[in-house]
């Protein structure tokens, strides 16, 4: 098992969260508490940067939904970056990828 690890940087656009490891239900609550705090603004742009996550189960998911909740009650957007592949097709097949915008990189978008 490869730990969570969440690294946060802020850009003009919004905050980035780089979240590397794996995103389970022993782990889930770190990534919910940690966009909990986020202080977001109007207009800004949450970024999750997926690329370096190992595994993502239902209770991840779920995790990414409430990070989705949090900026939406802020007035702001959320992406989620750099998806991979395994965690791309479960979110297309429930419909999730019409619920978040997501882009193939890790970059967030001009301001």
């Amino acid at each position: 098992m490869t730990p969570l690890n969440i690294t946060h940087s802020d850009t003009a656009a919004g905050p980035v969260l780089h979240v590397t490891g794996e995103l389970d239900h022993a782990r889930a609550t770190a990534l919910r508490q940690r966009t909990e705090r986020l202080a977001l603004r109007p207009g800004q742009c949450l970024t999750l940067d997926l690329s370096g996550l190992e595994f993502c189960d239902s209770t991840g998911i779920t995790a990414l939904l409430a990070a989705r909740q949090h900026a939406l009650a802020a007035h702001a957007d959320i992406v989620l970056a750099a998806v991979p592949p395994a965690l791309l097709r479960v979110l297309t097949i429930v419909g999730l990828d019409q619920v978040f915008t997501l882009r193939p990189s890790g970059k967030p978008p001009v301001a």
